[in-house]
């Protein structure tokens, strides 16, 4: 690149893509010696690494179709000031991360600008239909692909396409499972249940209720369990609200750099859908997975043509069910509880897990360079051509 310092624009629309953003920004600041500057759309994570957000990411942290509906309004505001401010400052590149609802839409009213856009997580096409991909290749330049068979599938349509790794390579491998315990005051033989209800405030009010009866079964057969909660910020004083009153003491993990220690901790978790099932998996915790959306979005979803059968990314990289998938009408406490309480009872179902987990890290590849860093190489690579080329 040349002397002069590049402008990005990153937008990063919920918790877990803030994420990324954040490990995003601060290996771009890192492999520039800080000769960047960063501007967007973004949550603690990326102010952490100096992003200052022109507006508050939890506007964005929505999920489904009937929940979107009723902020559909500020979400139009909020995606056209988005645009007319990219469209002023005229940045290098643009790089948007998941949230795709949100980030597909505003490269959709870029496209003619003139600014390369890059999209960091590929949507799920691969589990829907080819014509979503075929759509997404008109809305960006490039995608960096986090699962290693979307790189064939994307650039078979047409969209050039980069396996950057998935950031759970990062740091689920990372945690520090007896220190957490001593901290906490947990004991070495306790068995330490991980409950994880979602990210965003839709997903908690939905899953929390259903995990909390889990619990209160479990506790009944395991008089000496113990419970920990990692917490993203955006809803940790609901997740504090709907727990004060658990039949048991419960450790709100609310601090990010605490999340993998208590992964690490573990012996078991309940988790809903989503990335931390691979989190999980990689920290080798034997999990349930549930999940459950509105009724009006499940009526939905069911009339579309679907091509995966899982619905979680351990059993999606392992192409069998490594880990038990409780959805919609099969989300219930009894089932859940079951589920985890067979793991809690069962070292051959916990090592069963275990063993898939070991074959989902060999599928994902090697960790060094971390993904971070191979995002970054990704984004300042394209930078450096579009100078190359004059553009």
């Amino acid at each position: 690149m040349s002397g002069r310092e590049p402008l990005i624009f990153i937008i990063a629309g919920e918790p877990s893509g803030d994420n990324l953003a954040g490990r995003l920004i601060g290996a771009l600041r890192d492999m520039t010696g800080n000769r960047v500057r960063i501007v967007g759309i973004g949550g603690p994570q990326s102010e952490a690494h100096g992003l200052k957000s022109l507006f508050p990411m939890r506007e964005l942290a929505l999920i489904g179709i009937a929940e979107v509906l009723p902020h559909l309004p500020r979400l139009v505001k909020r995606m056209n000031q988005t645009v007319a401010t990219i469209r002023e400052m005229k940045p290098d590149i643009v790089v948007t991360v998941d949230a795709p609802s949100f980030t597909l839409r505003v490269a959709s009213k870029l496209r003619g600008s003139g600014i390369p856009i890059v999209h960091y997580v590929a949507p799920q096409a691969w589990a829907w239909r080819a014509g979503r991909a075929r759509t997404l290749g008109n809305r960006v330049d490039h995608l960096m692909a986090l699962l290693p068979f979307e790189v064939p599938y994307f650039a078979e349509h047409g969209l050039p396409t980069d396996y950057v790794g998935h950031p759970a390579i990062e740091s689920a491998l990372a945690g520090d499972g007896k220190s957490f315990r001593e901290a906490h005051g947990i004991a070495d033989t306790a068995p330490l249940l991980c409950v994880v209800p979602g990210s965003r405030t839709s997903e908690v009010r939905r899953m929390l209720p259903v995990f909390a009866e889990a619990v209160a079964l479990l506790t009944e057969r395991y008089r000496d369990l113990q419970i920990v909660i990692p917490v993203a910020p955006n809803v940790a004083e609901l997740v504090e609200a709907e727990t004060a009153n658990w039949p048991l003491p419960v450790v709100r993990v609310t601090n990010p750099a605490e999340r993998f220690d208590a992964f690490a901790a573990s012996d078991v978790a309940m988790a809903k859908s989503g990335t931390v099932t691979l989190e999980l998996g990689l920290a080798r915790v034997p999990m349930a997975v549930a999940y459950r959306v509105s009724a009006l979005t499940a009526f939905i979803v069911r009339r579309m043509p679907i091509a995966v059968k899982y619905a979680s990314l351990v059993n999606l990289l392992a192409d069998r069910e490594v880990v038990p998938e409780l959805i919609q009408e099969e989300c219930t406490a009894e089932a859940v509880a079951e589920k985890v309480g067979h793991l809690l009872g069962s070292p051959e179902a916990r090592a069963a897990q275990q063993q898939g987990f070991e074959e989902v890290l060999h599928i994902l590849g090697d960790a060094d360079p971390p993904p971070s860093q191979r995002a970054a190489q990704v984004v300042l690579g394209l930078i450096a051509g579009r100078e190359a080329s004059g553009s």
